[in-house]
């Protein structure tokens, strides 16, 4: 692989149009002045790529003012209602998509439930939401950015294929390739965890961070791993998938391939699955079918001790999962999200009261509070790089 060693003048531009942009994002409302201040850049290169972002819709005046150059400039704001984006959730085990202004506020959204048996059926029901979305009255007279899904799975983001997506019956699936033949707009695709990361980076728990890690908890279980505000994605894009942890030696040897081994003893299925093998003898089998693994963490939380004991024995194999990651990439954060996010008192501290000594630095562990809607905040971070030649700098010490 060739490393290019310098970059170009075009390079520089649009490093600094990033800085710019991101700092009006998160401080409007700001000044001219202060940004070439902030960023250690001259006040004539901030002021030319103000006037482009301000062009393009992204940046505009606000009301108030400042002196500059012997004149009155307007504060910037960051122009969040300027353009939507449509940003949808595959899942494990729902197909959820909303339209979304730039600022994460959230105009309409539409959730499809289950999804179809087949690859093409799952297809079939995602361009089924994207019209859907598209069709909203609250995108009328309104630019739509792009469109961004998250799959679940391994997907490579450049080519937007999802590799194995086993709740999708999805295997090397040109996702995009088939999302941009039916829609002439820009089309991104991603892990949905992944998204899900980056939509508590810009608009949850991660706001004020730069290295977290995103666990969640459905389904299945994946981890969305930032690293200097950029997401990791490891060598083969396969980072995150932390449900396949091995939690002791009792699972070496063993064929975890369609679902992990972590994921067996502490995802929704396999609370559901040891919470089934438990009430077997107990209740008719109508009624621990139908269970469902808010039902289990009810029943916790109710002190019933059948589902006591299925919650704890997952807290302990998700508390080794957030100790080993704890200790391998030392984040500020981690936070909790997915479908276990309403049930943060049963969870969190437990979670921190077991591994309490056992790591060099016990992380700080909180709750997402983004719910069903991360992965969509993730999507509209993901257009907005993609369609802004957005960059993220670190200079080595």
């Amino acid at each position: 692989m060739t490393h290019r060693l310098t970059i170009t003048a075009y390079d520089m531009r649009q490093i600094n149009r990033s800085a710019i942009l991101e700092i009006i994002r998160r401080e409007s409302p700001i000044s001219r002045s202060a940004i070439a201040e902030r960023l250690e850049v001259s006040l004539p290169t901030v002021m030319r790529i103000v006037d482009d972002l301000v062009d393009e819709g992204f940046v505009r005046a606000e009301g108030s003012t400042e002196w500059s150059g012997g004149r009155r400039r307007p504060l910037l704001e960051f122009n969040a209602d300027s353009f939507v984006v449509i940003g949808v959730d595959m899942g494990g085990m729902k197909m959820y998509g909303a339209v979304s202004d730039l600022g994460g506020n959230v105009l309409d959204e539409l959730d499809m439930g289950r999804h179809g048996t087949s690859g093409e059926e799952n297809f079939d029901r995602l361009l089924k939401l994207i019209d859907s979305l598209l069709a909203s009255p609250k995108t009328a007279g309104r630019k739509v950015r792009g469109v961004g899904v998250g799959a679940p799975g391994i997907t490579l983001h450049r080519e937007g294929i999802v590799k194995w997506a086993y709740s999708l019956n999805w295997v090397n699936f040109p996702l995009k390739a088939r999302l941009t033949e039916k829609y002439d707009l820009p089309i991104t695709v991603d892990n949905d965890v992944n998204l899900a990361a980056m939509g508590e980076l810009w608009f949850g728990a991660g706001q004020d961070v730069q290295n977290m890690i995103l666990i969640t908890v459905g389904s299945g279980i994946g981890a969305g791993i930032v690293i200097d505000g950029a997401l990791y994605r490891g060598g083969s894009e396969a980072s995150g998938e932390i449900g396949n942890i091995l939690p002791g030696p009792e699972f070496l040897g063993k064929n975890f391939q369609d679902f992990g081994a972590l994921e067996r003893v502490a995802s929704g299925t396999g609370i559901v699955n040891h919470a089934r093998a438990n009430l077997k003898s107990q209740r008719n089998s109508a009624e621990w079918e139908a269970l469902t693994a808010d039902d289990v963490f009810t029943a916790a939380r109710q002190g019933q001790a059948w589902a006591a004991s299925v919650v704890n024995d997952a807290i302990d194999y998700l508390a080794l999962a957030v100790a080993n990651l704890s200790v391998s990439f030392d984040p500020e954060l981690i936070v909790l999200g997915g479908n276990v996010s309403p049930f943060a008192d049963l969870l969190v501290e437990p979670i921190l009261q077991r591994i309490n000594g056992t790591i060099p630095v016990l992380p700080k562990l909180v709750m997402s509070n983004l719910g069903m809607r991360a992965v969509v905040m993730g999507a509209i971070t993901n257009v907005l790089h993609n369609t802004s030649n957005f960059y993220v700098v670190h200079k080595l010490s």
